[in-house]
């Protein structure tokens, strides 16, 4: 573990900066909690903002409610786009993933009677699966994540039109919305604490304990992670399968929601999940791809939506705000895994 340390450290580990904040000595103790912090700060900014803009809705139990509930399926894709971004890789195939897993669980539930909670266990070994098959082509084979996850995406996506022959479906199991969006815990619908939870796994496994420390190290140098005797194979296929997984878990969660799936259930949400990882990577460990950080930029993402809506913004708003967002999260957190 001493020499995976000096590894953190030659790499920008959390430990690199020093007490000072950097090598040299030139930032603070209160410019490195300033830079941690900077996202929350703005989050709680733009909710004064939208709160004083329109207070009689905004700060209503049930729009707080439609912010942390309706936007767990970007929150739970976000989740698994995490995952091979830490290691170094990128996923781009989870939309289809996940909607492959939803259209699965209704054909299944519809079409062919199958049991809801069966339909969903199908529904998540579909999406290991889909990124076992990732993990073969961009690992084994050793190709770019990039241009490979694009293509294994499409390949997923044509799959879903082809199982649902271009329709929507219909008439789920009403107790797939009970167990997610239509159960709540303090106003707020259950499926949210279910990616909280898998959040705070996440946050754990990656803080505090051996594979987390060897994921970084992978992440951050996979040569170095190599020479220093660490399988980078091996956790980069746990990535993308586990992404795989997560993902399936967004699928059900938007049968949950909607009580349908059609060919483009999921697929939408891809763009934001990765405005979420990116701008995550600007907060709580600033230049690192984390959970904690990911969930604040959710609720940063799902605040700013929610508050145009209220103010009467147009569709096309909401795609900007995105794609600002993004391009914005991208440019910083480059800028600070470079620093």
């Amino acid at each position: 573990m001493s020499s995976s340390t000096e590894v953190v450290k030659r790499q920008g580990g959390p430990d690199a900066r020093g007490p000072a904040g950097n090598g040299s000595g030139g930032v603070t103790w209160l410019g490195r909690w300033a830079e941690r912090a900077a996202l929350p700060v703005a989050w709680l900014v733009l909710f004064v903002v939208f709160a004083v803009l329109s207070p009689d809705r905004f700060l209503s139990m049930g729009n707080v409610s439609n912010i942390l509930g309706s936007q767990s399926i970007l929150f739970m894709l976000a989740l698994a786009a995490l995952l091979p971004s830490m290691v170094g890789d990128i996923d781009l195939s989870l939309g289809g993933v996940g909607g492959l897993a939803a259209i699965a669980i209704a054909v299944l539930n519809v079409n062919h009677g199958v049991p809801i909670t069966l339909a969903c266990l199908v529904a998540v070994g579909i999406g290991a699966v889909c990124g076992a098959l990732n993990a073969l082509f961009v690992v084994r084979f050793n190709t770019g994540p990039f241009i490979m996850t694009l293509g294994t995406g499409t390949f997923f996506t044509g799959l879903i039109f082809w199982v649902a022959n271009s329709t929507t479906i219909v008439g789920v199991a009403p107790e797939l919305s009970e167990w997610t969006y239509l159960r709540s815990l303090l106003g707020v619908p259950v499926q949210f604490f279910y990616c909280l939870l898998i959040m705070l796994a996440i946050w754990y496994v990656a803080t505090y304990t051996p594979l987390g420390v060897r994921a970084l190290f992978v992440g951050q140098s996979r040569e170095v992670a190599v020479l220093s005797g660490i399988k980078a194979d091996r956790i980069r296929w746990g990535a993308f399968v586990l992404a795989g997984v997560i993902a399936a878990l967004a699928g059900v969660l938007y049968v949950g929601t909607t009580g349908s799936a059609g060919p483009t259930s999921v697929d939408t949400f891809l763009l934001p999940a990765y405005a979420a990882i990116f701008l995550g990577a600007t907060s709580i460990q600033p230049g690192r791809f984390n959970a904690l950080g990911t969930g604040i930029a959710v609720l940063f993402l799902a605040t700013g939506v929610a508050g145009l809506q209220l103010l009467g913004a147009q569709d096309y708003a909401q795609q900007l705000f995105y794609g600002a967002a993004l391009v914005l999260a991208v440019t910083i957190s480059r800028y600070l895994r470079r620093t």
